[in-house]
């Protein structure tokens, strides 16, 4: 139920941001993208809420990245190449047992296809790894797991070639210790980016 509304909120904080952007957009913009001739780059503000058992252990997580956009198919198709970081914060307290979780500390590298079917509306596909960075505080098996994250989103002109690139993500990696069940990471993500053609 908790997840339920965090995931609602999530949701409702994205559709408040995607109006207030649209109505600042440029109205003269009718082109799907940023360009299709330049490398689109962005820089953004990540952030989450822990999904299944991942969430008996964590509240949310807080993070950035930075990301390529490279031009494939005019205005339709990129190929994106991302990495960030998140820190997932730790509940106090679990189950009442006065034990406190550690903070999660990750690097995701991921690469995928961003599509266009429709004007600023997109669909992105990624996958790559993600490295922890503080593996001494965990008894992890792996030093990195397989990710993957499908996203939607949208892009609203902010006049000349600079965009804000906001979407809706659910990002989920492999196990990290082999033999404990619950040692994916599963989360509800959310990406505002200040993004710009480098032509």
């Amino acid at each position: 139920m908790k997840n339920s509304f965090k995931f609602t909120a999530l949701v409702v904080a994205f559709a408040g941001l995607a109006y207030g952007a649209n109505a600042q957009s440029n109205p003269a913009s009718t082109t799907k993208t940023a360009s299709s001739n330049g490398v689109i780059l962005s820089v953004g503000a990540d952030a989450g809420i822990p999904t299944g058992k991942f969430s008996d252990s964590y509240d949310w997580n807080l993070g950035g990245s930075v990301q390529a956009d490279i031009p494939v198919v005019k205005n339709q198709l990129f190929v994106t190449v991302n990495a960030g970081y998140n820190n997932f914060f730790g509940k106090s307290n679990i189950n009442g047992t006065g034990v406190d979780q550690t903070n999660l500390q990750l690097l995701p590298v991921k690469a995928g296809l961003k599509y266009f079917p429709v004007s600023h509306f997109y669909i992105q596909g990624e996958a790559g790894a993600a490295f922890v960075l503080n593996k001494s505080d965990f008894n992890f098996d792996n030093s990195a797991a397989f990710l993957y994250a499908p996203q939607i989103g949208y892009q609203f002109a902010l006049g000349g070639k600079s965009y804000l690139d906001a979407g809706v993500r659910w990002e989920g990696t492999t196990k990290f210790n082999s033999n404990v069940d619950n040692s994916t990471v599963n989360f509800f993500g959310l990406r505002v980016a200040y993004a710009f053609d480098t032509k």
